[in-house]
C-alpha cells in the first residue's frame, strides 16, 4: 500500500522556474519517488505505472525534473540574447550559479564573443538552428572549455526565444589525441625493434672481424696506427649498439613497489640543482594528500629525469633572467588514459619559462630522434614516454612561448 503522506511528499510542488533549486531538496524528491515506484511495481504492470507516474505530475513539473537531470548543459535566451534560464548542468559547465548567470548577457561566457553574437543574432534573423564547433568558453578560475553548441530558435507566448544545448568535448578530444599519440608511439616502436634486429646482426659481425683482425696485427707486430683504426671501428660498433639499445627502452618489465611520487621528483631535482649549482630555480608545488602509486623506481626516476632535463636545457640556453622550473602534483578523478578508465590518477607537472617547443616539431616530440636542439640525440622524451607507457601512464605537452608543460599521468590503485 502507498500511504496518503507519500503521495503527498511526491506531489508536492517544485519551486518556480526562476528560483534556484536545492540540490537535497531534488535528491530527497527523486528519493519520493523511487520509493513509490518500487511500491507500485508490485502490483502494477509497468507500462501502466509509467502513466500513472506521469499522471501524478504537472506538465510542468515533468519538464523541470527533465531538464534539472539532463547531462546537456541548456540555456533559455531572449530575443536580447539575455540569459532566462540555464539548468545545472550548465551551472557545472561554467562553474557559475543561475543566480549569477540570469539576466547578462550570453555573449559573455565565450571566449570569442564576437562570433558568438553573430551566430545568435542569425539565428534570430533566420528563424533556423544553428551549430558550433570547438569553441571556447569562459570559465572562471580554470583553463577554457571547449563545447559544441546548437542554437533552436523559439516563440513563446509570442516572444522570440533561443534554446542552447551545449556538450562539452575536451574530455573526448583528449582521450582521442591520448589514443593517437599511443598508436604512433607504438608503430614507431614497432619499427624501431625491427630496424635494431637489422642493425645489431652486422654490427656484431663487424665488431668480430674488427677483434680478430686487431689480434691478428697484433700477433704480426704492424704499426700501432693499423690497430689503432681497428679499435676506432670496435669503438664505433660499441657506440652503435648502445643507442640502438637506447632506442628500445628496458629491456625488462617494470620492478613494482610502492614509492611517493614526490621521492622522484626530490631525487630528480637533486640532481638538477647540483647540476645548475644554483643559476636556476626549482619551485615545488605538491599535493602531499597523493597517495603512494605501484611503479619501477629506476624507470620512473630516469622518465621524469629526462623531461626535466630538457625543461633545464631549454631554460638555460634562453635568455631568460629568471629561469625556473616548477614541479607540480595533482590529484584527478575519473581519468581515461589509452582508452582505460582510472578512478584516481596523479599528474605531475613540469612547467619551465623557456622559450617554447618549436610549432614544427611540437606534434612529433616524442618521435625519436626529434629534438629542438642541434647537439640534442632526440632519445631523451622518446625513453621518458616508453616508460611512463610501461606504467600504464601517459606523457603530454602544452607549449606557448615563456611556458612549456609536460603532464605525465600515472594511475594510481585504491
Amino acid at each position: 500500500m502507498v500511504h496518503n503522506s507519500q503521495y503527498s511528499l511526491l506531489l508536492s510542488p517544485l519551486p518556480a522556474l526562476q528560483a534556484p533549486i536545492n540540490g537535497s531538496f531534488l535528491r530527497q524528491r527523486w528519493l519520493n519517488i523511487g520509493l513509490f515506484i518500487a511500491k507500485l511495481n508490485r502490483c502494477k504492470p509497468q507500462a501502466l505505472l509509467s502513466k500513472q507516474i506521469v499522471g501524478l505530475m504537472t506538465s510542468d513539473q515533468l519538464h523541470r525534473l527533465l531538464l534539472d537531470n539532463l547531462n546537456t548543459a541548456v540555456l533559455l535566451l531572449n530575443a536580447d540574447l539575455v540569459i532566462d534560464y540555464i539548468n545545472p548542468a550548465a551551472e557545472a559547465l561554467l562553474q557559475v550559479s543561475s543566480q549569477r548567470l540570469c539576466g547578462s548577457d550570453a555573449t559573455g561566457i565565450f571566449a570569442d564573443a564576437n562570433m558568438s553574437l553573430q551566430t545568435l543574432k542569425e539565428t534570430l534573423d533566420s528563424g533556423s538552428p544553428h551549430t558550433r564547433r570547438h569553441e571556447y568558453l569562459r570559465v572562471p578560475n580554470s583553463e577554457s572549455a571547449q563545447v559544441d553548441y546548437t542554437i533552436t530558435p523559439l516563440e513563446l507566448n509570442s516572444r522570440a526565444m533561443l534554446l542552447m544545448e551545449m556538450q562539452p568535448i575536451d574530455r573526448f578530444l583528449k582521450i582521442n589525441r591520448d589514443e593517437a599519440l599511443l598508436s604512433v608511439h607504438d608503430t614507431s616502436k614497432s619499427l624501431i625493434r625491427g630496424l635494431a634486429h637489422e642493425i645489431k646482426n652486422p654490427l656484431g659481425g663487424i665488431r668480430g672481424a674488427a677483434q680478430l683482425l686487431d689480434q691478428m696485427i697484433a700477433e704480426q707486430g704492424l704499426d700501432g696506427e693499423t690497430r689503432e683504426l681497428c679499435q676506432i671501428v670496435t669503438t664505433e660498433a660499441d657506440r652503435l649498439r648502445n643507442l640502438v639499445d637506447r632506442l628500445l627502452g628496458p629491456n625488462h618489465l617494470p620492478q613494482l613497489e610502492r614509492l611517493s611520487i614526490h621521492e622522484v621528483t626530490e631525487h630528480v631535482a637533486a640532481l638538477l640543482e647540483a647540476e645548475t649549482q644554483g643559476n636556476l630555480q626549482f619551485i615545488r608545488d605538491y599535493d602531499p594528500s597523493i597517495p603512494d602509486i605501484e611503479g619501477d623506481r629506476e624507470q620512473l626516476i630516469q622518465a621524469v629525469l629526462n623531461v626535466a632535463r630538457n625543461a633545464m636545457q631549454a631554460v638555460m640556453d634562453s635568455a631568460q633572467a629568471d629561469p625556473q622550473i616548477i614541479f607540480r602534483s595533482r590529484v584527478h578523478r575519473s581519468f581515461t588514459i589509452a582508452g582505460q578508465h582510472h578512478k584516481v590518477i596523479c599528474r605531475l607537472e613540469i612547467i619551465d619559462n623557456g622559450p617554447g617547443v618549436s610549432e614544427e616539431i611540437k606534434e612529433r616530440i616524442f618521435f625519436p630522434m626529434i629534438s629542438g636542439r642541434s647537439e640534442g640525440s632526440g632519445l631523451g622524451l622518446t625513453i621518458a614516454q616508453t616508460a611512463i607507457n610501461g606504467h600504464q601512464g601517459i606523457i603530454e605537452c602544452e607549449s606557448e612561448a615563456g611556458r612549456t608543460c609536460f603532464s605525465i599521468y600515472l594511475p594510481i590503485k585504491v
